[in-house]
């Protein structure tokens, strides 16, 4: 009895839905994977364009519909063996290559998970062994990413099913530690949500390893891929290489490699301290990051986009501009959540004891870093010109995104703080963009 009640207490049953409850998660988990594919179909040369004709776009839409055979084009065995093979080498790569061992944060049954950190050693073996194919084979040899793109989506897709499944009914088994926001209950709602915070097989954390190698990573590869498919369109030289193309790659690629970099940085995020893991950061992490996020880079292997020099220079800074943002303010508050305030930042220190920053980058906006995140996003798409609006989902959907992300941490704080935290709202008013929102 003393055992089942110790486990009532740490695992409350959910009381409160986020994304409008069932409806609103079933709805985001056909969405999702309907978004993916339809980013592809509303720009593709295969479609006709981006966006291709409106008349060519519906007629081919309701033959779809009743074609068995377009279904079946869905997937491709080759590219779902490369897939799993992709994954599996992430799983041994995160085995094998040597990584310090850092403790995440304490959670609410008092322990504290160790993470292995090695992200950053996968990808610099990841480029390693890519560079030297596509150096020994030719640009060509690395375009089956765009010549597979569908086959590459389904894959994707059926992993991240897969693995919130086993999440979901493993969840049932042991004495594990629920998210608060994943036990309601309801089998469509804690699917999507994650009901186990922190599924693990050994000291294998399923979540944080998703969160950073799998998807990230192969973001990066997608956007060589796009290069290399532009490379041979172009003669079979890299050398060829549109500058919008270079800076979609150099842009992603710094994005990718400085997360991966600091990677213990993701130990005190939402999605590891709060999210369990399920459909929603499974497809988020496998699905939704490497193929959509690389939008603007397979756009530009099929619709070449020359910038000049001061067109460059001008994205480059928007850019800039953003990482500067992103990083100071996130480098502010690590370094204050460590006992660390080499700017002496003032705080305000709430009757729970803990302090939360009013100066700096945090006296501005409660969220400085998701500002500095979006001009980034933007950033990625200027390269692609403005000739569609399609190559622009992403600061869009990520716009509504942070929003999204600022509420669920206000009502969050709200529970944690009480008054606290309408005090330190009037000390800091704006929640993203300082004087406007």
């Amino acid at each position: 009895m003393a055992v089942e009640k110790r486990s009532s207490d740490l695992n409350p049953r959910t009381t409160s839905y986020e994304f409008f409850g069932p409806p609103g998660a079933l709805f985001v988990t056909v969405t999702v994977p309907l978004t993916a594919y339809g980013l592809y179909f509303t720009c593709s040369e295969a479609a006709g364009g981006c966006p291709p004709p409106f008349d060519n776009l519906f007629v081919g839409a309701v033959r779809a519909y009743n074609d068995l055979s377009w279904w079946k084009n869905l997937w491709d065995t080759e590219a779902a063996l490369i897939y799993l093979a992709w994954y599996l080498f992430c799983v041994a790569a995160w085995f094998i290559l040597p990584g310090d061992w850092v403790e995440g944060t304490q959670m609410r049954n008092g322990r504290k998970l160790k993470y292995k950190i090695n992200a950053f050693s996968t990808l610099l073996l990841t480029l390693g062994v890519a560079s030297g194919y596509v150096l020994r084979y030719g640009p060509e040899s690395f375009t089956f990413i765009y010549d597979k793109w569908l086959g590459f989506v389904t894959a994707s897709l059926l992993m991240s099913v897969l693995q919130a499944t086993y999440c979901y009914v493993s969840s049932f088994y042991g004495d594990k530690l629920l998210a608060l926001g994943g036990n309601s209950g309801n089998f469509i709602y804690d699917f999507f949500i994650g009901r186990e915070l922190n599924p693990r097989i050994g000291s294998f954390d399923i979540k944080s390893f998703n969160e950073l190698r799998p998807g990230l990573i192969l973001w990066v590869l997608i956007d060589i891929s796009m290069a290399c498919e532009q490379a041979v369109r172009r003669g079979g030289s890299l050398l060829n290489i549109t500058d919008s193309m270079w800076l979609v790659l150099a842009f992603h690629s710094f994005y990718v490699i400085d997360s991966l970099y600091n990677e213990p940085a993701i130990l005190t995020t939402m999605d590891i301290t709060t999210d369990g893991f399920g459909f929603m950061l499974a497809v988020g992490d496998l699905t939704w990051v490497p193929f959509t996020y690389s939008l603007q880079a397979r756009y530009l292997a099929f619709q070449q986009v020359e910038l000049g020099p001061i067109w460059t220079a001008a994205i480059i800074a928007v850019n800039g501009l953003g990482y500067w943002i992103f990083r100071d303010s996130n480098g502010e508050k690590n370094d204050f959540r460590n006992g660390q305030n080499p700017k002496n930042l003032k705080y305000f220190e709430t009757k729970r004891g803990t302090k939360l920053l009013t100066s700096g980058w945090w006296g501005l906006s409660r969220h400085p870093n998701y500002l500095g995140d979006w001009l980034m996003a933007v950033a990625w798409c200027l390269p692609t010109g403005f000739d569609t609006p399609i190559t622009y989902f992403y600061p869009v959907y990520f716009a509504v995104l942070l929003i999204h992300r600022q509420q669920r941490d206000d009502e969050n704080c709200e529970k944690k703080y009480g008054e606290d935290w309408h005090k330190y709202k009037e000390m800091v008013p704006y929640r993203i963009i300082p004087y406007v929102y």
